[in-house]
């Protein structure tokens, strides 16, 4: 059984719409795919009912901005009640966060010549439900600024950079909580990639654990094969579940292909159990 635990659709900064998202995942040969947006649930009907057209399982998932310790972490939910009242007012903050900083961010582009709207970004979004900084780079594509979007992280929207903002977000632990509390799994995101690193130690993991993570992200693009085997040893030594996933993007990431990353049947299966749901 392939399984990939990660992928974006256009609801937030992939470019496949989720119908479009699960034929890709049919196309790839996978069993599994978990759509996984940012901060939203708004594409798990659709993506749902053209799964189940298609033969495939599909994962209801978010990627959930927190903050732990200072730094940026994202935490990967799975199988919570999207009814869940908590749950949702969590997510909405997040997005008006994520709106709210948009200005800022183009605030900041512009005392650096580089000129671009709100509209622009909304336009770059599309029917995005999570507005981020992906759409603040897309519409810098859009201008002619940069060629990629990834170039306009490089350079102007990365920490550090004249277009950063701070991204306000509920602390990790908290965002756990809220997680289980809706019957749901919570899984650690790329952990040891982009600035997180630094605050998730072994003591940070075990410390996770007993307030209820119950697994880590370890086979993704962001780690190295060094990175995925002390991964793996910390995760066994505080007892999360190891899992993989692509971080598809569609077009919006070079490079990430669905499947790449897949999770192992027996770890998808502890998941699950953890979540009370049917194996």
């Amino acid at each position: 059984m392939r399984i990939d635990l990660h992928a974006h659709s256009s609801v937030s900064d992939g470019t496949d719409s989720p119908s479009e998202l699960m034929r890709a995942a049919a196309d790839a040969r996978l069993d599994v795919v978990a759509l996984a947006d940012h901060d939203t649930t708004a594409g798990w009907q659709e993506a749902t009912d053209a799964a189940d057209g298609l033969g495939l399982v599909c994962v209801p998932a978010i990627e959930i901005s927190t903050i732990w310790q200072g730094a940026d972490v994202h935490l990967l939910a799975y199988w919570p009640d999207a009814g869940d009242e908590d749950l949702q007012r969590m997510l909405a903050a997040i997005r008006a966060g994520r709106r709210t900083r948009v200005p800022h961010m183009l605030a900041g582009l512009a005392t650096h010549g580089v000129v671009i709207s709100e509209a622009d970004v909304r336009a770059a979004a599309g029917d995005a439900a999570s507005l981020g900084r992906p759409h603040v780079a897309d519409a810098l594509v859009a201008a002619g600024v940069v060629a990629t979007r990834q170039e306009a992280f490089d350079v102007w929207l990365g920490d550090g950079m004249p277009g950063h903002a701070p991204k306000p977000a509920p602390p990790l632990d908290v965002a756990i909580r809220t997680v289980r509390a809706a019957g749901g799994v919570g899984v650690l995101a790329h952990p040891w990639g982009r600035g997180s690193r630094r605050v998730l130690d072994a003591a940070a993991l075990a410390e996770l654990a007993g307030r209820g993570l119950s697994g880590v992200e370890v086979d993704h693009v962001d780690h190295s094969e060094d990175d995925r085997r002390a991964l793996r040893a910390l995760a066994d030594a505080s007892g999360l579940v190891v899992t993989g996933g692509s971080d598809y993007h569609g077009t919006g990431k070079a490079g990430l292909a669905l499947g790449a990353f897949t999770t192992d049947e027996a770890c998808y299966d502890a998941l699950r159990s953890l979540a009370g749901g049917p194996l």
